[in-house]
Parts: C-alpha cells; sequence; structure tokens
C-alpha cells in the first residue's frame, strides 16, 4: 500500500502536486473562515454534566436565559476629574446606558472574513446599571455581548462598542474604562499582536536557516516550509469540516496547537526524506532520478507511517477523556496526522521527482564524498564504548528527573496581569469593591417539586454564604421570572482566575452551600472560579486513564512494527526515561528556580503525549535503519555505526526544527502556555540527541541482533532491503555494498 502510494506519485507527480495544490488551498480557506462557527470559548461546555458547575451552567440557561456564547464587559464609568459622582453624573450614567442598551452595532466587516460564509455579530447590547463604589467615585455598568470571543468579528464588534460609549460618555463629560474576560482579551492580543508576529517571523527564519545550512541550497530550504504550510492548513481545514459534520465544539486553541504541531513534524517528515534521497543519489550517481525518488520514499515511508500511527494511537486515547477539550483535541490531532501522513507519501515523494538533483541546487553535495563529519565519529563512539554511552545518557536523563520531586501542579489560568487598559481598569475596581466583582460566583438554587421560591424559602443560605471567609459581598436573591428558581451572587475577595478563588469555592463556599441549603432545594455553584476547579478535577481523573492506555497502545504499535519483544521494551523504557527527565527540567526551571506556584496542570499530560508519541518518531527511524543496517550483514557493532553515521544528520535537524517550533511558545505571556513551549522543546531536543543518537544506538551495540529476538534471519525477517528495488538500483546497492565494507577494511564476500 505504502509502495503503491509513493510510487504513483513518482510517476504522476505533477498530478498529485496539482490536486494538492487546489483541494489543500481550498480546504485551508474555508477552514480558516469556519474555524470560529465550531469553536466553544465557554469551559464549563466540556465539562460533564453531573460536575456541579456544569449543572450550575444548565440552571443558568434554562431559568435565568444565560447564552452560553455571551460575553459580559463590565464599563467603569467616573468622573474625569476625580471627584465622586453627583446625582447628575449619575443621571447621565443611566440616561446612556438606557441608549447603548437599545441601538445596533454593526460590526465592521475585516479582511479575513467573507461576507455570506463569516459570522456576522452585528447586535444590540444588554447594558444595564450593575452598582456603585462605596465612595462614589464611579459606578459600573454591565454590557452582554453575544459571540464567539475570539472571532476576529467579535472582537471588532467589541472595538465599535466601546467606542461608542466612551464617545457617548464623554460628551457627558465623563470617562470610562472597560474589563472584563472580552475586554481583557482583545487587549492582551493587541499587546502581543508584534510579538506573536515576529515571533512567528523568527521561527519560519530559523526553519530556513538550518535547512541552508545543512543542504546549501534554495529549494531543500523553502519547499518543505511551503508544502507543509498548504498541507497543515489542509489539515485544520479538515478538522473544523468534521467538526461541523459531527456537531463537535472545538477549543479555540486547538487550531493554532494543530498548525504548531504540523509544521514540526511535517518539516520533520520531509527532512526524513530529503536526507536520504541525497544519500541514495549520491551512491547511485547513474539511477534516474525518480527511480530513486520511488525507492527512497517507499523505504521512509515505512518509518514514518509507523511513526504517525504512533502518533494517532497516542492522541486518539484522549477520546476516552470525560473532559470535552480533551476528548475533542485528541481526535483533532489524530485526524490531522492522518493529513500529513498521506501528504507524506503523496505530496513529498512526488516533489522529490519533479525536482531531482535541482532540489539540492546550487549545493555540490552530490559530486562530492561524504566524510563521516561528526555524525561519523558519534556513531563510532557509540559502537566502541556503548556501555559509556548508555551510562551517561541514563545518568543524564536521571539526573534531570530529580526535579520531579516536591513538584505541584498549579491550576491557575494566568499569570501576572499585562499592562493593558483592561488591567488597569480591574485594577481602579478591586481598590474599591471585592477583586470578583467584575465575575462573581453564582449560587442556583431550584426546588426539587418545582414550586415557587421566595427570599424566606432559602433559609439560613443567604446567611452562611456572607458568613464565609473570602465573600467580600453578598448580592440580594435574584429570581427567574416564574420564580421557580434564585440566584446568589458572592463577590469574593480573589480574582475568579486565581488559585485562592479556586480554593475558597472547593472549600468554604461549597461545604456552606452543601449545609445551608434547605431540605427539599437544590444548590450549585457556579462562576469562572467554580468552573476551573471542577476542571481541575476533571483533568487529574483523565490522567489517570490516558496515561496507561496511551503507553499500552505505544507499546502494541512498536510491538507489531518492530515484530520483537525486546526493541519495544528498549524504546519504552528510554521514552519513559525521557519524559521524566523532560518534567523534572520543567519544574527545577520554573517551581523551584523560578518561583512559580508549581506546574501548569496539564503539562504531564501535553509532555506525555507530545514527547512520548513525537520523540518516537525519532527512535522509529534510527530502530528502522538499525534493522536495515544489521540486515546487510557484518558485526552488529559496525551497523550500528553506520545507522547513527547516516541517521544522526536527519535526526539532529529534525529534532532542532520541531524544537523551534514548539519553543516559540516559550516566549508567551501566559505561564502556561511559555511552560508547554518550553517543556515539549526540551523533550524534542532529548529524544532527538540523547535517546535516538546516543541512548537507543548504545543498547543496540550491547544486545547486537538479540535486541531482534524472537525473530531469526535479521530483524524484520530481511537479509537485503534493496530486494525491492528497480534493476538499477540493484546494480547500484551493489556498489555501495563495496563502499560500506571498504569503509570497515573488510573485502565484501561472494
Amino acid at each position: 500500500m505504502i509502495r503503491a502510494l509513493t510510487g504513483f506519485s513518482t510517476r504522476k507527480p505533477w498530478r498529485v502536486i496539482a490536486l494538492w495544490a487546489v483541494v489543500g488551498i481550498f480546504v485551508s480557506i474555508m477552514g480558516q473562515v469556519l474555524v470560529f462557527r465550531v469553536t466553544q470559548t465557554d469551559s464549563a461546555g466540556f465539562l460533564p454534566s453531573d460536575y456541579d458547575a456544569a449543572a450550575a451552567l444548565r440552571v443558568a440557561e434554562e431559568k435565568f436565559g444565560a447564552e452560553p456564547g455571551a460575553d459580559t464587559v463590565t464599563v467603569l464609568v467616573a468622573r474625569r476629574d476625580g471627584k465622586p459622582l453627583a446625582d447628575s453624573d449619575r443621571h447621565r450614567v443611566g440616561e446612556v446606558a438606557r441608549r447603548l442598551s437599545v441601538e445596533r452595532v454593526e460590526m465592521p466587516w475585516t479582511d479575513q472574513q467573507i461576507r455570506g460564509l463569516s459570522e456576522d455579530y452585528s447586535q444590540v447590547p444588554r447594558v444595564a446599571p450593575a452598582m456603585t463604589a462605596p465612595d462614589g467615585s464611579f459606578a459600573l455598568l454591565t454590557a452582554r455581548l453575544r459571540g464567539n470571543s475570539t472571532d476576529p468579528g467579535m472582537q471588532a464588534l467589541y472595538r465599535a462598542f466601546s467606542d461608542r460609549a466612551e464617545e457617548e460618555f464623554a460628551d457627558a463629560g465623563l470617562r470610562t474604562g472597560f474589563t472584563g474576560g472580552l475586554a481583557d482579551l482583545v487587549d492582551r492580543a493587541d499587546a502581543e499582536k508584534t510579538t506573536q508576529t515576529v515571533v512567528g517571523l523568527v521561527m519560519v527564519g530559523l526553519i530556513v536557516l538550518i535547512n541552508v545550512l545543512v543542504f546549501r541550497s534554495v529549494l531543500a530550504a523553502f519547499v518543505p516550509l511551503f508544502a507543509v504550510s498548504v498541507v497543515g492548513g489542509a489539515a485544520a481545514g479538515t478538522v473544523v469540516g468534521a467538526a461541523l459534520l459531527t456537531g463537535f465544539d472545538l477549543d479555540p486553541g486547538t487550531p493554532s496547537l494543530i498548525g504548531t504541531v504540523l509544521i514540526g513534524i511535517g518539516v520533520d517528515y520531509f527532512l526524513f526524506l530529503l536526507f536520504r534521497f541525497r544519500e541514495e543519489l549520491r551512491r547511485r550517481p547513474e539511477a534516474d532520478h525518480r527511480a530513486v525518488a520511488a525507492d527512497v520514499a517507499g523505504r521512509v515511508g515505512t518509518a514514518v507511517t509507523s511513526a504517525a500511527l504512533t502518533i494517532v494511537a497516542a492522541f486518539a486515547t484522549l477520546g476516552m477523556a470525560t473532559f470535552g477539550q480533551f476528548r475533542v483535541l485528541g481526535p483533532s490531532v489524530a485526524v490531522s496526522v492522518l493529513v500529513m501522513l498521506v501528504a507524506s507519501l503523496t505530496l513529498m515523494p512526488a516533489l522529490l521527482a519533479v525536482a531531482g538533483r535541482r532540489m539540492f541546487w546550487p549545493s555540490r553535495s552530490l559530486t562530492k564524498v561524504e566524510r563521516p563529519g561528526l555524525a561519523g565519529r558519534t556513531g563510532e563512539l557509540v559502537a566502541r564504548r556503548p556501555l559509556l554511552v548508555l551510562a551517561a545518557s541514563v545518568a543524564l536523563l536521571g539526573a534531570l528527573a530529580v526535579g520531579v520531586k516536591g513538584v505541584h501542579m498549579d491550576f491557575s489560568t494566568g499569570g501576572a496581569p499585562r499592562e493593558t487598559a483592561a488591567a488597569a481598569t480591574a485594577q481602579e475596581i478591586a481598590r474599591a469593591l471585592p477583586s470578583g466583582v467584575s465575575d462573581p460566583t453564582s449560587v442556583y438554587v431550584t426546588a426539587e417539586d418545582g414550586r415557587v421560591l421566595d427570599t424566606a424559602a432559602l433559609g439560613g443560605l443567604p446567611g452562611a454564604l456572607a458568613r464565609v471567609e473570602g465573600v467580600g459581598k453578598l448580592g440580594s436573591p435574584v429570581f427567574n421570572a416564574d420564580r421557580t428558581a434564585a440566584r446568589l451572587d458572592a463577590y469574593l475577595t480573589a480574582d475568579a482566575g486565581t488559585q485562592r478563588a479556586r480554593d475558597l469555592v472547593t472549600g468554604p463556599v461549597r461545604e456552606a452551600v452543601r449545609k445551608a441549603t434547605p431540605a427539599g432545594l437544590r444548590a450549585h455553584v457556579g462562576g469562572t472560579a467554580a468552573v476551573f476547579a471542577d476542571v481541575a478535577t476533571a483533568v487529574d481523573e483523565d490522567l489517570r486513564t490516558v496515561f496507561p492506555v496511551a503507553a499500552a497502545l505505544i507499546a502494541l504499535i512498536l510491538l507489531v512494527l518492530l515484530r520483537s519483544l525486546l526493541a519495544p521494551a528498549v524504546l519504552m523504557v528510554a521514552v519513559g526515561l525521557c519524559f521524566a527527565a523532560t518534567f523534572g527540567a520543567s519544574a527545577l526551571v520554573f517551581q523551584h528556580l523560578g518561583g512559580e506556584p508549581g506546574v501548569n496542570f496539564v503539562l504531564p499530560l501535553v509532555l506525555f503525549l507530545f514527547v512520548v508519541a513525537l520523540g518516537t518518531d525519532y527512535n522509529i527511524l534510527i530502530s528502522d535503519r538499525l534493522r536495515e543496517e544489521m540486515a546487510r550483514g557484518g558485526s552488529a557493532r559496525a551497523a550500528v555505526a553506520r545507522a547513527v553515521r547516516h541517521t544522526a544528520p536527519a535526526i539532529a535537524t529534525a529534532g532542532v526544527v520541531l524544537a523551534a517550533s514548539f519553543g516559540s511558545l516559550a516566549v508567551n505571556a501566559e505561564p502556561s502556555t511559555r511552560q508547554i513551549g518550553f517543556a515539549t522543546a526540551l523533550g524534542i531536543l532529548l529524544s532527538a540527541f540523547v535517546l535516538s543518537l546516543l541512548l537507543v544506538p548504545a543498547a543496540a551495540a550491547l544486545l547486537g541482533r538479540g535486541m531482534w529476538w524472537p525473530m531469526r534471519g535479521g530483524p524484520g525477517g530481511r537479509t537485503n532491503p534493496e530486494a525491492s528495488a528497480s534493476p538499477e538500483l540493484k546494480r547500484a546497492a551493489l556498489a555501495g555494498h563495496r563502499s560500506s565494507y571498504a569503509e570497515q577494511g573488510r573485502t565484501p564476500g561472494p
């Protein structure tokens, strides 16, 4: 199947390239336009229905008409001279609020949107007075805007609304400030726009520079990146289309994560092909480049397919998760990697067939004799001193793993607030009112028999909540239209996004609700702090399920692929050590030395999936080459030396490129994203340079052909990897064998 695909692609390359260009670009554009129709920004919507915060959200929607896609913006209105608001000022505030709540705000269309496909968020906002500061220094309004907060169209609508509100209040001699989820998101996006653009350009420039330095070629530097960009866009569009068809909602971060993953692994797969293509062209100077491309794509395609299926299997296990973001993320990444795999077996071989030897122009590397260099010396060292190399590798990984001791999970959603207008407004409000005033923790109460409720029916629940230490203020009970449900808003003294707020909700607040709720009534605690507290619990439960299942599935794939019992065990132990080392190093950098409360609570899962799954790519590549070289004959240690020599440049370059792709996240302002970027980049570098080039080859040199037990006659039962090659390639292969024996100072047999 693999050779059939690669063979067709190299025989009919222009058809394959044209098909990918047309379909890939179309699907990519449609995905970018429609992605915001399938993303959900409310984390509570991803919680299992039996969690308390999810139950509170259902009551809010069914009884109080809460809209899942609604964003509440808190508007601060104050005098320009800093004096307390006079009665006339309060009257003007109410008057302007009434005008704003009846006037339609038209969404400005941006270049990123297409009329008829993109969502039109034009609407009449709900604006209402909220409260006045105790010292009268400002008044607060709440404005509800409906839409996906991550959509540029929705952000443009918010800017239009804030500009109108600012202008209306300015005419009344008052100043305004805006805060809340949507306001904060827009201000952060504006503040980080330049940084993200620079980081993206640097990442692309770094990938191109690495390829230029390695291949000394224009096409080899740019073609992989262009091809992978098209395929990555097509893969993301495929995920969006699948979400539309199945009715699943995606987390807003899923498309960008898919892009980061695919650029890294796509360039990796292309590099694997390029290095082997160059190697074979050197060995077979008279061979037709299309025949060489077909042969190389077939060989490397087997390893790439195995590596990609390992990633697919690892992420597919997230479909078992209870937390909706994980349950959708796993299949999304799996589908996108499958798209990249198809491209690796069709588009990439076709590009090699079309470019041929021109792929490496103007470099003269094809006519030069390949020198061992650092890769050759590394291979010789591993083959000559395998026990020393193995011990040193294990010692390094073990030393880094020590950082796991005393590690804590950090469930905070952000870090220190950026210096933005929204942050400044929030700080001004917090100086006069409880920190949680713009994002209260709400307790929803319903009767089990559906009877009408009043204040007396709530019994001592309001009083119990008001007495909880950490509740700065409790709002009066609010009843729905038919009085079958009540809402109590508790304004915490801690910001809703902090760990302290979550501790308050999971501890004293829920305990007070449990004890003080009258018989016959049901009460659920909702709000941002409650949602993220329940998310942390769901994630913890998922980790206990996903880890062992993913590990078992990866081990099974390696068992089938390598057809050996010992080799998969070696690889699994190696990646386990790498995971522990990466996690320990992350804890050391961010918690023990960096002074942060701990490592982000999703980091273990992200590291396990990315480092274990993606790191296994390199292990599969080196294992496949070890198997091939051992099948040629000769001593096992000589085979290890040859395998490392030929594979080290590809693995080292691919590892640096993939680490750079993920490392770009390390400059993000959010601590959680920064930790994930740093840890993933470090894990990939350890996988590439320590595991694949040192530890695994050293183990193979020590175990010899016994590593492939119980197979006999060479790994995979193959005795000659050129057996399936074309006649002209077989003749060139014989010359290659003679040169390999000559390197060892031996004479080949008949």
